[in-house]
């Protein structure tokens, strides 16, 4: 090992790849902290805030934070994502990335120890970077730091920022200081814009692949069903505006673009660090989005304010998107209680959409935090109201569901199984709800069809309990010549023998 090269890692509180994974939040917290991590730290606590009050778990449960942030960067045209982290932890990320769609490798620089320790990990990583960054394929490299090298000190600030003109993006994402993956996105595409806004101050930058638009844009801020910015397009012509790129981006180049705006459109409230940059480029930001009758009227309001758009042009604006809507909304409407939960940002804009269709919407839980883009969203419900959980648990979305017996439960994969086996239909928030248009009418039509067919859906599950009713439930599931017998103690002293070897594991850790 050349010494002269290796920079040592701070590594007192944690030794080796396993051991760090399970070592629990506030531990990996304090060894960051003592690694030199804690501006980073400090910035994200400010940025991603853990709880609005009390509740059972100090953030929401979700998958891993890191799989925003690799997601971001495998949805870029010629960029490498490299992953630094556990071999359990990076499995799991390249699985779940596959799963969703990615078309390309992640790369992982593995560890142990010794490399750890010593610090010759970050000369590894030094090194993938150098190896992987040729400008005839790629624009940037982008590098994830998971919870042990984080809680280690791996400076990935260290690294160059360019290669042969390869742009180089370290950032840590560790579960233990962003609370969702949703929150994740936005370091990545915080860290992005940072670095393009450097750019664009030292000299000329490259023009939009299809090139500059010829009308001031309003950059979209939030990953969108495809259709949504065309539909505010239509919305914003009158005005004499175009959409801008959405942002996380599709492409490096889309960043400067991006920046080039009249202002931005915090359609999904949570991106703190990106809203950061814009504003550091002199950009308006304007909360909310386009969804319903007072949501559109209000939010194209705010927008010709923010650009300076004469009032008969904004008014011209309003009329036409409103008109259209209130076409649809008197043509069919949603009649029942729903119960919405979710993790991706946009749940309070989907409850204004089902309240202003006509549902009973007692309660929407988003794993996200309260911001000063989403407060207008918040207040509009409230005072129709709608108790709105910000950073909900699962516990606080499961009660909901049992408080108030909804006709359709929206939300996580866990609330939709809990939902069914109550016999109350139930949709997936992810992959149902946030997979289509939301914006304008083509949003409210979409919803309402989707919404009814599931309700719809009450008498097959009242069907399916009857027919199945006799089957079993708990210890006894399945078919059996006789039913199986409960045995408790049993199960009380697996659990107080789990709890011994529990408490044992900690004794010997702490020495």
């Amino acid at each position: 090992m050349d010494t002269a090269r290796t920079i040592p890692i701070q590594t007192a509180t944690l030794e080796g790849d396993g051991m760090g994974c399970h070592a629990g939040g506030e531990k990996l917290l304090a060894a960051a902290k003592s690694a030199g991590k804690s501006d980073t730290l400090q910035q994200y606590a400010a940025d991603y805030p853990r709880v609005e009050s009390a509740g059972p778990h100090d953030q929401p449960q979700s998958m891993c934070p890191a799989f925003g942030s690799l997601r971001v960067g495998l949805r870029m045209r010629r960029t490498a994502t490299i992953l630094s982290g556990s071999a359990c932890c990076v499995y799991g990320l390249t699985f779940t990335s596959h799963f969703y769609g990615a078309r390309r490798s992640v790369g992982y620089v593995p560890f142990n120890s010794e490399t750890l320790v010593t610090g010759k990990l970050f000369e590894d990583i030094r090194d993938a970077v150098h190896a992987q960054a040729n400008p005839a394929e790629l624009d940037a490299i982008v590098i994830i730091n998971l919870c042990v090298p984080t809680a280690s000190g791996v400076p990935l600030q260290l690294l160059p920022k360019e290669i042969q003109g390869v742009r180089i993006i370290g950032i840590d994402v560790p579960g233990f200081g962003v609370p969702t993956h949703a929150e994740a996105k936005d370091v990545l595409a915080g860290a992005m814009l940072r670095y393009a806004r450097d750019e664009i101050h030292n000299g000329p930058v490259a023009a939009p692949r299809g090139g500059r638009q010829d009308k001031p844009t309003i950059t979209l801020l939030g990953e969108m069903f495809p259709a949504d910015p065309v539909i505010i397009g239509q919305m914003l012509a009158p005005m004499g505006l175009a959409v801008g790129p959405t942002v996380p981006t599709r492409e490096w180049r889309e960043l400067y673009a991006a920046l080039d705006c009249a202002a931005v459109a915090a359609i999904h409230p949570f991106y703190t660090a990106s809203v950061r940059e814009f504003e550091a480029a002199g950009r308006p930001v304007v909360g909310s989005a386009p969804v319903g009758l007072e949501g559109t009227q209000a939010w194209l309001q705010h927008i010709g304010e923010a650009c300076g758009i004469p009032t008969a042009l904004v008014d011209q604006a309003r009329n036409q998107a409103l008109h259209g809507m209130r076409e649809m909304l008197a043509k069919q409407s949603l009649k029942g209680r729903i119960t919405l939960s979710g993790y991706e940002g946009s749940e309070l804009l989907v409850a204004r959409l089902l309240v202003e269709c006509g549902a009973d919407v007692p309660y929407v839980g988003s794993a996200c935090p309260a911001t000063r883009w989403n407060a207008d969203d918040a207040e509009w419900l409230r005072n129709k109201g709608v108790q709105v959980q910000f950073r909900a648990s699962l516990e606080q979305d499961m009660a909901a569901v049992h408080e108030f017996q909804p006709d359709l439960a929206i939300g996580t994969t866990p609330i939709v199984q809990k939902a069914k086996q109550l016999c109350i239909p139930a949709l997936y928030f992810t992959n149902l709800i946030s997979a289509r248009p939301l914006m304008g009418v083509a949003g409210a039509g979409s919803l309402v069809q989707v919404i009814q067919a599931a309700m719809g859906n009450k008498s097959r599950f009242d069907a399916m309990k009857s027919f199945f009713g006799g089957v079993g439930a708990g210890h006894a599931a399945g078919v059996w010549e006789g039913v199986p017998q409960d045995r408790p103690e049993f199960k009380a002293e697996t659990r107080r023998l789990l709890e011994k070897q529990l408490k044992k594991r900690k004794a010997e850790e702490m020495g």
